[in-house]
């Protein structure tokens, strides 16, 4: 276990590592006679993930090229142009200018329909977040994801054991840890020496981000993409988590967030996204009367709230009857799972298909609406 401790925190995070906020493969098709601009659009594009192409100033814009791409950007003298072309009015249209908009700016942007106006590089951040809305529109439409969050009803109930399982049964997923005092679910996992970015070293503070490219910049560890803490101390807060969150709901994912069981801001966030809040308690009294008080708090939040009870029961208490105390449906029940702690010690979670752990985490599955496919494979 040391070994594995001092391997991951040897495995450098660049501090601040920003995380591309907008989709690879939507063209943005860029029509600028400055080259000041060209060379701003093109960094934006760069840090936003996004392809540009840039069109001839002075060759006429086609109706094709104006319709196909994802966005177009316009200076002055190209939006005048295109004006006098009268071409359709299309969505995410933005005009591009070095200095402060004029009276003349604003009328030429009114005539070719621009949405927006923005001055770079003063504003290159409404232009990444336009990009990444204008990129995300233009993809096919396809199902969201759904989001469940996973919370212990006492201290060392196995929700982050349970985060995991959901995140192992499911396809396109996305486990976010959300306690950052817990020593990282990379850990857990047995990703702690996979590369990519943790939450200390995302440089957000909220915004619209795309799934391919969180998908790309985060850990994949058995066909699992996670967002994980750290052996290092941080605090998490709500716009980042809203963020990421939402990024994979959209994407299509089924989002797994385990979280802590204080109620931070950020806690509040995923919660208010969550479609399933699944509570975990151990089958014993004590964790009977703990899990009932949980449930209560965190119900008042979000009351989309299920059960699941994992044995032993050392005094012959009930799954159904911690439900009934607690206030909230029996989602599922399962047997203790053996080795849990021996696995942490070597290699993290391990999962056979037919394991209580796995068993129990399909029975939650199933209860999402549309739930997604599950992949039924042996860890």
């Amino acid at each position: 276990m040391s070994e594995r401790l001092a391997c991951r925190e040897r495995t450098p995070h660049g501090s601040g590592v920003p995380i591309a906020t907008s989709p690879a493969g939507c063209g943005i098709l860029a029509v600028l006679t400055e080259p000041g601009l060209r060379a701003d659009i093109d960094r934006v594009a760069a840090a936003a993930g996004v392809r540009v192409v840039h069109a001839d100033a002075e060759s006429p814009m086609t109706r094709k090229a104006w319709f196909a791409a994802a966005a177009v950007v316009l200076d002055q003298a190209a939006i005048t142009r295109c004006a006098q072309r009268a071409l359709p009015r299309r969505a995410h249209v933005i005009m591009l200018t070095r200095g402060d908009p004029t009276t003349e700016t604003w009328e030429a942007a009114i005539a070719v329909g621009a949405q927006q106006v923005l001055r770079l590089p003063a504003q290159e951040h409404a232009l990444v977040r336009e990009f990444s809305e204008a990129a995300e529109s233009g993809r096919d439409t396809h199902k969201r994801g759904q989001v469940v969050a996973v919370v212990g009803g006492c201290g060392g109930a196995g929700a982050s054991w349970f985060a995991a399982a959901l995140a192992r049964a499911a396809t396109n997923v996305l486990l976010v840890d959300l306690d950052p005092w817990a020593g990282g679910i990379d850990l857990l996992v047995g990703a702690e020496t996979v590369p990519g970015l943790r939450w200390p070293d995302l440089a957000l503070q909220g915004g619209r981000l795309n799934w391919a490219a969180v998908r790309e910049a985060l850990p994949r560890y058995r066909g699992v993409s996670m967002l994980s803490g750290t052996r290092r101390g941080y605090e998490l807060e709500p716009g980042p988590v809203d963020a990421v969150v939402d990024a994979g709901r959209r994407g299509g994912a089924t989002v797994i967030c385990d979280l802590p069981r204080r109620l931070t801001a950020a806690t509040h966030t995923a919660l208010d996204s969550a479609d399933l809040l699944v509570i975990v308690s151990p089958c014993d009294v004590r964790a009977c009367a703990a899990t009932a008080t949980v449930a209560a708090v965190f119900s008042a939040i979000n009351p989309a709230v299920g059960l699941v009870v994992r044995g032993p029961s050392p005094g012959g208490l009930r799954a159904a009857e911690i439900a009934d105390i607690a206030g909230v449906p029996l989602l599922a029940s399962m047997k203790a799972q053996p080795h849990l702690a021996a696995q942490l010690e070597h290699g993290g979670l391990r999962l056979s298909r037919r394991s209580p752990l796995a068993a129990a985490a399909r029975r939650v599955l199933a209860v999402l609406p549309a739930a997604p496919k599950q992949n039924g494979r042996a860890a």
